[in-house]
């Protein structure tokens, strides 16, 4: 991005470019700095070179919060803080139905839950897919991965 600040006018002129650098045109001096703009959501973020190498590729924030809830509330349940979902619902202000929802998300096979936290999973997995909403998600890990279009993770290699 070149951000020129002309004498002439205040505002500077923002223009997407190449590696950063400095020079002196003849309307003033010219900074050059390696930048992209981003949507996220509502927002443009300006994002460096740095930044967009430490970032996972497609890590789905909404995705990744509804696991970890789906998780949470499960673990609610287990401990007997709720008898029920309706109990856990009402008690969080949330519809039962989306809380039921979430929860069928815990029954993810555990490398489906990896790849969706490390940004891995496929474009076409959603977290509408997810939550059930136009077809229930198989219980059992081998048809979800199918289901779902997801391979396997290979498995590590074991040392001797």
């Amino acid at each position: 991005m070149t951000i020129q600040a002309n004498r002439k006018r205040q505002a500077p002129g923002v223009v997407a470019c190449g590696p950063a650098q400095d020079r002196v045109d003849a309307g003033g001096q010219v900074t050059t700095v390696p930048l992209q703009f981003r949507r996220k959501g509502h927002r443009t973020l300006l994002v460096s070179p740095e930044a967009r190498a430490a970032v996972a590729p497609a890590a789905d924030m909404p995705m990744i919060k509804a696991l970890g809830r789906a998780f949470y509330w499960q673990r609610l349940l287990e401990e007997g803080r709720y008898a029920n979902v309706r109990e856990l619902s009402a008690d969080l202000k949330v519809e039962p139905g989306w809380a039921a929802e979430l929860l069928r998300m815990t029954l993810l096979a555990p490398d489906i839950v990896e790849a969706i936290l490390a940004g891995r999973q496929p474009r076409h997995l959603t977290l509408q897919t997810l939550r059930g909403r136009n077809d229930i998600l198989p219980r059992d890990w081998i048809a979800q991965r199918r289901w779902l279009g997801c391979e396997p993770l290979a498995a590590a290699p074991q040392s001797k």
